[in-house]
C-alpha cells in the first residue's frame, strides 16, 4: 500500500499507477488539442490570404479588361501576375502601380512617345538596358521593351530606385516622367517642380481605388 498522509487516502499501487495514466493521457489529450487548434487556425490564415491574393488578382484583371487595347486573354492573365508579383516585391499598391500605367500608356499595346519612351510603363532604351542588366534580363535592343511581362518589372524596378534616392513617392513619380537629372536640377536651382504628371497619377489613382473598392 502507498500511503498519502497529508492528504489522508492510501491507494494501491495498481490504482496509483492508473491516476498517473489517466492524468498523462489527459495531458497528451490537451496538447493534442491546442496543437490542433493551432494548425486549424494557421490554415484559416493560409486561405484567407490566398482569397484575399485572388480577390487583388481579380480587380487588376478587371481593370486590364477595362483599359487594355490590344492584349489577348492569355497576356491579360501574364500582366495580372507580373503585376501583382512586382507588387509584393516592392510594397507597391497594386492599384497605385496600375495607376502608373494607366497614366503612362493608357494601357495600349506597343505604345511609343514622341521622346522614344516604349512599352506599357514607356521606358527608354537606355534606361531600359540598364534596368535589364539590374534585372538579368536579356537585352535584345527596343524589342525588349515591347515585352509587357519585362517592361513592367523594369519600370517598377525604376520606379522603386527613385523612391530609395528621393525618399519620397511623389518626387519619384515627377523623376520617373522628367529624369532623374532633369529633377535634381530644378532642385539645385529652387524651381519649382512640375506638378501636373503627378496630378494626373494621383487622380488616376483615385479613381481606381473608388472604382474597383472591395
Amino acid at each position: 500500500m502507498i500511503k498519502y498522509e497529508k492528504l489522508g487516502i492510501f491507494l494501491s499501487k495498481p490504482i496509483a499507477l492508473l491516476f498517473v495514466l489517466v492524468y498523462l493521457f489527459q495531458s497528451a489529450f490537451i496538447i493534442y488539442l491546442v496543437q490542433d487548434k493551432f494548425e486549424l487556425q494557421r490554415q484559416i490564415d493560409f486561405q484567407q490570404k490566398r482569397i484575399s491574393e485572388l480577390e487583388e488578382k481579380l480587380r487588376i484583371l478587371q481593370v486590364i479588361e477595362d483599359f487594355q487595347i490590344g492584349f489577348t486573354d492569355d497576356e491579360k492573365k501574364e500582366l495580372v501576375e507580373v503585376i501583382s508579383s512586382e507588387c509584393n516585391k516592392y510594397d507597391y499598391d497594386p492599384m497605385f502601380l496600375v495607376a502608373l500605367i494607366l497614366t503612362e500608356s493608357s494601357f495600349r499595346r506597343n505604345q511609343v512617345s514622341e521622346k522614344g519612351a516604349r512599352g506599357l510603363m514607356q521606358i527608354r532604351p537606355l534606361t531600359g538596358q540598364s534596368l535589364a542588366e539590374k534585372i538579368g534580363i536579356d537585352w535584345e535592343g527596343d524589342r525588349t521593351l515591347h515585352h509587357p511581362e519585362l517592361n513592367i518589372r523594369m519600370g517598377s524596378l525604376h520606379l522603386f530606385e527613385m523612391i530609395l534616392k528621393f525618399k519620397d513617392v511623389r518626387k519619384a513619380l515627377i523623376s520617373y516622367n522628367l529624369g532623374e537629372t532633369a529633377l535634381r536640377d530644378r532642385m539645385r536651382l529652387n524651381q519649382p517642380l512640375p506638378k501636373s504628371y503627378l496630378n494626373k497619377v494621383m487622380k488616376n489613382y483615385e479613381m481606381l481605388k473608388e472604382r474597383y473598392k472591395t
